[in-house]
């Protein structure tokens, strides 16, 4: 019996590439979960922006996906204020923290944080964390640009029950 030389070959390009396709397959139903989810969240909140900031390491993140309103309010790919977003906020965030903020101009938040959120047209935020056992993946975010916006328990609820479901969905866990 003869065996081909390149059998071993081909079994391991093919197996490579059906690896590359589940994780294309992955990719694919994560990031569909997440539009779903941060496009649900907008309209049932009524708001401008939802969108998800993902830590890509130890406390540095950017906005990955978005839900707007209007094109206008587009921050994809925004980094978080540099000095501002530190261990101590992250700490607070891993721990489950949420942050409701009905009026950026009347909280009494650090200066460099209100510019932070100035410059991205926020008048009203809620920052809801999404934990996985493996630590802090990402945020959920609600912005509201138009004016304040007061967040009601049904609204944090509704957030965080997003956040839940990014939480455990196996395509994130294994990401």
């Amino acid at each position: 019996m003869k065996i081909h030389p390149h059998s071993e070959f081909n079994h391991s390009r093919e197996q490579g590439l059906q690896n590359l396709l589940d994780r294309l397959v992955k990719t694919m139903q994560r990031d569909e979960l997440v539009r779903q989810t941060t496009n649900q969240l907008r309209e049932s909140l009524q708001v401008d922006r939802v969108v998800l900031y993902y830590f890509y390491s130890q406390w540095q993140g950017q906005v990955t996906f978005e839900s707007l309103s209007s094109q206008e309010f587009s921050i994809l790919g925004s980094t978080g204020p540099d000095d501002c977003f530190n261990n101590e906020y992250a700490a607070l965030y891993l721990a489950g923290r949420v942050r409701a903020i009905a009026d950026i101009e009347l909280e009494p938040i650090q200066p460099c944080h209100r510019d932070f959120l100035r410059n991205l047209q926020v008048r009203a935020n809620l920052v809801v964390p999404i934990v996985i056992p493996r630590g802090l993946w990402g945020l959920l975010v609600a912005h509201h640009c138009h004016g304040p916006h007061y967040w009601l328990p049904s609204d944090i609820e509704m957030m965080q029950t997003g956040a839940q479901t990014l939480a455990t969905d196996r395509n994130i866990l294994e990401s």
